[in-house]
């Protein structure tokens, strides 16, 4: 047993939780016109800059990196990241031949957050707003396949800690239920409110440890259950760093 604590141990320092299938940082860019016309953004060639200073000194593109990029289509932007650098600025071209640059903007402290981009003749000006103005987040694609990795990935470690320990696998429907709780509220309701990725992995350990404890006392042990936590959570973070890479071309 001390071996395998060991060897979760070791997974769990290797493993970057910004690298996973779950929530990252995200910015949402609603657009507002005061041009003439209303032209379009021609999403291949805009960027946005990520800049270690408020002048922008030191910058670099935000690029494309697993899910980490600018998505934009005619009319609206949102950019993923794992990380974003502590300053942003926009880079956007549009179908009327201008290259609109924004002012240099603070990135939030939050996972999600939304912005305002006023469009102007020769540039653009980007102001945070109140409340993220995207769709609703149980909607979206990569929320889905995360609940699907997830529990693929964390019934196979289930599995595997219960056969090696010799508990029951009744133990298993108390893993799918949490999951089924834990993706909610990861997704719509922590992920607006925490400023890192670590928050929600922690609220999933302790939430799933105690569901799969209460639901079982008579099959296994909180210390047991705190175990089994570990190896499922640990299991489908690590994954998720392969997987994120593989999905991220389909999934936007």
């Amino acid at each position: 047993m001390k071996k395998f604590y060991c060897l979760l141990a070791a997974l769990l320092c290797v493993a970057p939780l910004w690298g996973s299938i779950a929530p990252k940082p995200e910015m949402d860019f609603t657009f507002i016109y005061q041009t003439e016309n209303k032209p379009t953004i021609v999403a291949e060639i805009s960027e946005q800059i990520q800049c270690e200073d408020n002048q922008c000194l030191q910058n670099d593109p935000l690029g494309q990196y697993g899910l980490q990029k600018l998505y934009c289509d005619t009319d609206s932007c949102f950019s993923i990241a794992y990380e974003y650098w502590p300053f942003q600025q926009l880079v956007l071209n549009f179908s009327d031949g201008v290259t609109r640059t924004s002012n240099v903007f603070a990135a939030p402290k939050k996972l999600r957050s939304a912005f305002n981009v006023i469009v102007r003749k020769d540039d653009l000006v980007v102001e945070p707003t109140v409340t993220p103005s995207g769709i609703n987040e149980l909607l979206r694609a990569d929320a889905w396949l995360s609940l699907l990795i997830i529990l693929l990935t964390e019934i196979l470690a289930a599995i595997a800690y219960l056969s090696y320990t010799g508990k029951s696998y009744r133990v298993l429907y108390a893993v799918v239920i949490a999951n089924l709780i834990t993706m909610p509220l990861s997704w719509q309701v922590l992920a607006p409110m925490v400023p890192e990725p670590w928050f929600i992995w922690l609220f999933c350990f302790l939430f799933e440890t105690l569901f799969i404890w209460l639901c079982n006392r008579k099959y296994v042990s909180l210390r047991n259950a705190a175990a089994l936590s570990v190896a499922i959570n640990v299991t489908s973070y690590s994954m998720g760093i392969i997987l994120s890479f593989l999905i991220a071309p389909y999934l936007f």
